[in-house]
């Protein structure tokens, strides 16, 4: 009898091991899909604008799939994702090249805060009130972007004074900061409408991820 009930714990426990590694492959290839859906969206329908010295700011929606990332996979997985995807096409990109670790840094600390905020404080995966739902991920977004605007141009001046040394960094960082806020306020509301459509169907389809 005891034997069995041994044999029976270990089978639960090895159960429960391999739904988490299963859990985490898929949240890996999540991350993948993240990290490629902001790489395209950063990359082909952004608008550029030149700034002074030769470099560019670009209005788009990135950061609004690195904060949807965060929001449905968790800070890790889902600050990778965004963090990765936007790397990758600073890399690619000449102008933005130099500028990639800094993007890295930004972008991951972005996705952290929003997952803690989201899954931490508000325990989002858990509320099934649809109006606490709403307002927690109103917040842990705006929470996250918010930072961006502070983070961002402030980061990549100092990066671009202290590191790089490139010129006109002060010009630059006035038209960052402009379309910063712009991307934000855009990404807030893709964002939120995002998350709240995806919900639905990713529980149904067993997708959900309780965080």
């Amino acid at each position: 009898m005891k034997e069995k009930l041994i044999n029976k714990g270990d089978a639960i426990m090895n159960a429960t091991v391999q739904e988490a590694r299963n859990e985490a492959v898929t949240k890996l290839v999540f991350a993948g899909v993240f990290a490629a859906l902001t790489y395209v969206v950063f990359t082909f329908l952004a608008i550029p604008i030149p700034t002074p010295g030769g470099g560019k700011v670009s209005v788009h929606l990135g950061n609004a799939f690195c904060v949807l990332g965060a929001l449905l996979l968790g800070s890790t997985y889902g600050g990778l994702g965004g963090a990765i995807g936007l790397t990758i096409a600073d890399l690619i990109d000449p102008v933005y090249v130099v500028e990639a670790p800094i993007t890295f840094v930004i972008k991951f600390a972005m996705g952290i805060l929003v997952g803690v905020i989201a899954h931490k404080v508000f325990h989002i995966t858990e509320e099934t009130d649809h109006k606490k739902l709403l307002r927690s991920v109103i917040i842990a977004t705006l929470a996250g972007l918010l930072f961006n605007v502070i983070a961002d141009p402030a980061l990549r001046y100092f990066y671009k004074i202290l590191v790089i040394g490139k010129p006109a960094a002060e010009v630059s960082f006035a038209i960052n900061l402009g379309v910063t806020v712009i991307n934000s306020v855009v990404s807030t509301i893709v964002t939120v409408v995002l998350y709240m459509a995806l919900r639905p169907p990713l529980r149904k389809m067993g997708l959900f991820f309780k965080l």
